[in-house]
């Protein structure tokens, strides 16, 4: 283990398994609703849990193009110039997965293709945030990978509806949106219903009970992952800026109250002069509310009696989210570090760019999955399929005979046989199961 101590450590107590059963049984009554009654139970449970019940949810074109009227052209530029953005890192990702076929032995033909799935569900959340970058993360990275069909969800917010993000989700190439937000929205794209279309894969982050719904129905659909708060950790050494250090912890921790922001630093300076600009920021943020818990309850600052690398590997230990490399070489991380999300390397790079204009996806692991799932991509919404074919005799006979062996040494007497007749047509091995088989042509 790494030598370190903490300047300040975790403190929630929050019952974090008693929270989630209470979710999980939440989750699981809503789907099971759903499930049962469709439609009637869609629009029942938005109206409980979001105070909307509009005679339609899917807004229509004539609704689409009124909406987007009343959006700022500078805003409409911004959607365009990220979109643009994401859509040119998510080519590069699909260009990247190649098609292939080889020839192993004469005639024997074995081939990859990556075939996008048909049907996406995009949800992207609203709440207190109208988390428009969402929309170009989900929609526009499947409308690259080739997906023919995107439903989009999101919820109004306080009864109003998100013009920038309908925007967006329209931008971005979305071929239905609905006004929906919550597990109801992500049960009826998962299951359908009557007027929902059920998908193959859902996509897009949400909070508590829209994570443990996609959970739930994963299975039934394919997911992008399994999300939970927001998490920052940045890694810093004495020549990093702590006011920059506490600005970009702050940032992240905005996103929720349990939202952990962490600070992994070989200098003892640098960690106390964190801690004081933090005190300083935190009681005129206009988001406090959120992120005065989380640094409260999450926030974590560590000081490790070593090197940078020591640094770079108590991170790993953590399989964060998002990593900010404040150091001299930044790009060291790169060799030394395997488990994170995205890392941003240098002081030019903030995770707020990955957050909402930069390129890369913000659809990351949390809650340390980072140890083996990379975030949102084109793969995520393709499927890599395989194919054979054996075209030559006498490669086949040799198969065939390999195959009747290898099935009887697991007492798969069927596929042995497969193989044996193939070896008998082919090489004119005799049959001992059936000595008067006839074969034809």
């Amino acid at each position: 283990m790494v030598p370190h101590r903490h300047l300040k450590e975790a403190s929630s107590t929050v019952d974090a398994a008693a929270t989630a059963a209470n979710v999980s049984d939440v989750v699981a009554g809503v789907i099971a609703d759903i499930r049962e009654r469709g439609d009637d139970a869609v629009r029942e449970y938005s109206e409980r849990f979001d105070n909307w019940s509009p005679p339609h949810f899917r807004l229509s074109a004539e609704e689409i193009d009124r909406i987007i009227r009343d959006v700022p052209g500078t805003v409409i530029d911004d959607i365009e110039t990220v979109q643009s953005n994401v859509r040119d890192f998510a080519q590069k990702q699909r260009d990247s997965v190649a098609d292939f076929e080889t020839e192993t032995l004469p005639g024997v033909f074995l081939g990859q293709r990556t075939v996008p799935v048909r049907a996406v569900g995009a949800y992207v959340p609203g709440g207190r945030y109208p988390l428009v970058a969402s929309a170009h993360m989900t929609v526009v990275t499947a409308k690259v990978a080739g997906v023919e069909h995107v439903t989009a969800c999101t919820p109004p917010i306080r009864g109003e509806i998100p013009a920038a993000t309908v925007a967006a989700m329209h931008l971005a190439g979305a071929d239905e949106i609905f006004l929906l937000g919550g597990v109801q929205a992500v049960a009826a794209m998962a299951l359908g219903t009557e007027s929902i279309t059920a998908v193959d894969v859902l996509a897009g982050p949400g909070n508590a009970y829209v994570a443990e719904a996609k959970r739930q129905l994963f299975g039934r659909v394919g997911i992008d992952l399994f999300a939970g708060p927001t998490e920052i950790l940045v890694v810093a050494d004495e020549k990093a800026d702590p006011f920059i250090v506490a600005v970009d912890l702050l940032s992240q921790a905005e996103h929720g109250p349990d939202s952990p922001a962490i600070l992994i630093t070989t200098s003892a300076e640098v960690a106390e002069k964190t801690v004081r600009h933090i005190e300083e920021l935190l009681p005129g943020m206009p988001t406090k509310d959120f992120a005065e818990p989380a640094w409260r309850n999450h926030g974590q600052i560590i000081v490790v009696d070593g090197s940078i690398d020591d640094a770079y590997r108590l991170a790993d230990t953590f399989a964060a989210e998002h990593v900010e490399i404040l150091t001299d070489a930044p790009r060291r991380a790169l060799e030394v570090m395997r488990d994170y999300g995205a890392l941003f390397l240098g002081e030019g790079t903030t995770v707020s760019y990955g957050d909402k204009v930069i390129g890369t996806n913000h659809t990351l692991p949390t809650r340390g999955a980072a140890r083996y799932t990379g975030g949102l991509w084109v793969g995520k919404y393709l499927k890599t399929v395989t194919y054979q074919e054996v075209t030559d005799r006498a490669s086949s006979a040799l198969l065939g005979e390999l195959c009747g062996r290898a099935s009887r040494v697991e007492k798969f007497e069927g596929h042995a046989r497969a193989g044996d007749v193939r070896a008998a047509k082919y090489n004119g091995m005799p049959l001992s199961w059936a000595p008067n088989a006839e074969f034809v042509g």
